[in-house]
């Protein structure tokens, strides 16, 4: 698929959304006495702001001409005190909106992460993992820009011009209005470069987002990149799209390079219209020189937060399209959710499965219609009965298990477990009772304990201890250097496949489910491994409901029942020797396998 189609997304809509503002505020609702504390701040900071002009009015107007050392001294100190009270406030303020930023970040992530964890896993199917990092690391940080220096301080720019306003036009308001004249150049020069930011904003939020999914996908996929010499296609592609990032990046700078030095114009020229109209008026004796001095520092004073508030207008931009991108993904609505009135299960539970004519489909063909991966599969499974499900590369088995574990909810059909259907009970209370292994383990980058245990308090260490010696783990945990509190590594890595997959077999059987499921859990094991494994789970699944899921025939053989599916239909069903004799499609497959025959074409 083209990166440039996944990431269409990434676009930047309007740069403002009074809906959006709203809900972002909403984050602020609980620390309403710390945002006003942060304003009440800000808004005495700005008033300091007119201090120092005002003063320097009065030292050249008053205690200089009338040789006033007493007078000068005291409006010295003054001077002085509002610099340090100043930049008290500016350190409070910086403190506090800062806090503010950081503590709505916690609790958005936190949200995030919850959604992540509640939505079902079709959503990960169609989402690049790339953007989901997007949106919890890029995304989060520019709210958190908005929350630290936007949404809070921007009163304090907008104070800051409300007060030297009236301070310029209290003191001499034809002076003011000369001053004002380089105010529609200025609103013209913030029009052109907020259209021509918002463009190269957009394409540095679109470049970021197809970096990480394409950093994602190239370090996941590592092996196969070193497999296949693919080192410096890939080293290209990279180059690529971090050129187009440092273009659109570059191009920001550029304007940013403009704008300022612009503005800085614009100051130059009010501070000459106030010398040029002030010095006018002084030699008439309409104005002092006092009053002209305290419009060359207001007039200063007063075209930086209008720089700042181009800067935050940016901000604004950037963080509406980073809030819809995530309200959109805590919005999103999982296919797989609890019933509203759940139904508990049988205490203890006897682990029978059903299958009523269940027919289910990842997604749909290009002409609309359901691309069905099973067909009308019914068969149940009754309690403690080990049954075996096997069939060829995608005839639907891992569906099965799929669909049992509510990863993914049947179109039509239904599934039930002792007589209740899986979609009536809670998703909790379901997978709780099913323990699953699978062909490819996952483990965590913690310790060996931890990913026997997963954080569950009621798994003791002798609980852990016996999981491991029972399924045959413990001699190499043993070997470790530091045994079951030995680090992984990520994934795993530290650990062979079997070594892995003992671990998962451990794991499930500390949980101690009543129902077990492996998924072609020993497929990627050695057949000494394999042979200690059955051996010590065959005692562990007596008493049990288990679904095991097989390529190789050679796991099933001793299984109580066999179904083969073959594509998404229920083909045949009975024990390895009924099947045998049958001579259908089970026989077929087990003559290639043993006989050595590779498999036909299809």
């Amino acid at each position: 698929m083209n990166t440039d189609l996944i990431h269409e997304e990434e676009a930047l809509g309007k740069a403002y959304d009074a809906r959006l503002m709203k809900r972002l505020l909403t984050y602020l609702r609980p620390y309403g006495w710390q945002v006003a504390l942060a304003i009440v701040l800000l808004a005495a900071g700005s008033a300091v702001e007119i201090v120092g002009p005002w003063l320097t009015q009065m030292a050249l107007d008053e205690a200089i001409p009338d040789g006033d050392v007493s007078l000068l001294g005291r409006l010295t100190a003054a001077y002085a005190a509002a610099l340090v009270l100043g930049f008290g406030l500016q350190y409070l303020q910086g403190l506090l909106t800062t806090w503010l930023g950081q503590t709505v970040m916690y609790d958005l992530r936190r949200e995030l992460f919850r959604t992540f964890q509640r939505l079902d896993l079709r959503t990960f199917d169609r989402t690049p993992v790339g953007r989901l990092m997007t949106r919890i690391t890029s995304d989060v940080e520019t709210l958190n820009q908005l929350f630290s220096s936007g949404v809070v301080s921007v009163f304090g720019d907008v104070f800051t011009l409300v007060f030297i306003l009236a301070a310029m036009l209290r003191m001499d308001w034809r002076m003011a209005l000369v001053t004002f004249t380089v105010l529609p150049f200025v609103w013209i020069a913030v029009f052109l470069f907020r259209s021509r930011i918002r463009d190269a904003y957009r394409d540095i939020r679109v470049r970021l987002a197809r970096i990480n999914a394409y950093l994602h996908e190239r370090f996941t996929g590592m092996r196969v990149v070193h497999l296949f010499n693919r080192e410096d296609a890939d080293r290209a592609g990279h180059q690529a799209i971090e050129d187009d990032y440092l273009e659109a990046h570059l191009r920001s700078i550029t304007y940013y390079a403009l704008f300022f030095p612009v503005m800085e114009v614009f100051t130059a020229i009010a501070l000459a219209l106030i010398l040029w109209y002030g010095g006018l008026r002084t030699l008439d004796g309409a104005v002092t020189v006092g009053v002209v001095a305290a419009f060359l520092q207001y007039a200063r004073r007063f075209f930086r937060p209008i720089q700042d508030l181009s800067e935050k207008y940016n901000l604004l931009q950037g963080a509406m399209a980073s809030s819809e991108r995530i309200f959109k993904l805590l919005d999103e609505r999982s296919d797989v959710r609890d019933p509203e009135h759940p139904v508990p299960l049988p205490d203890p539970v006897r682990g029978e499965i059903e299958f009523r004519d269940v027919w289910f489909a990842y997604g749909k063909r290009d002409d609309g219609e359901w691309d069905w991966v099973l067909k009308g599969v019914s068969f149940r499974v009754a309690p403690g009965e080990k049954v075996a499900i096997v069939g060829h590369t995608g005839a639907g088995k891992s569906t099965v298990i799929n669909l049992l574990m509510r990863f993914y909810d049947v179109q039509r059909g239904s599934i039930l477990l002792d007589g209740v259907p899986v979609t009536d009970v809670a998703i909790r209370d379901l997978r709780e009772r099913i323990g699953l292994v699978l062909q490819d383990v996952f483990l965590f980058s913690r310790d060996v304990a931890y990913n026997i245990r997963l954080g569950a308090e009621d798994i003791h260490d002798d609980r852990l201890r016996e999981a491991a010696e029972r399924i045959g783990a413990a001699p190499f945990i043993h070997r470790l250097e530091g045994g079951y509190d030995q680090p992984l590594g990520e994934r795993g890595a530290s650990l062979s496949v079997g070594e892995r997959q003992l671990v998962s077999f451990a794991r499930a059987l500390a949980f101690d489910p009543p129902i077990l499921v492996l998924d072609e859990a020993t497929s990627s094991v050695d057949s000494e491994i394999e042979a200690h494994i059955e051996e010590a789970t065959d005692a562990l699944l007596a008493g049990r409901t288990s679904l095991v899921i097989a390529h190789r025939l050679s796991t099933v053989i001793h299984a109580d029942r066999i179904i083969v599916l073959h594509h998404g239909e229920l083909a045949e069903e009975g024990t390895h020797q009924e099947l045998l004799d049958h001579g259908g499609l089970y026989a077929r497959l087990h003559e290639l396998q043993f006989a050595g025959v590779p498999r036909p074409a299809a």
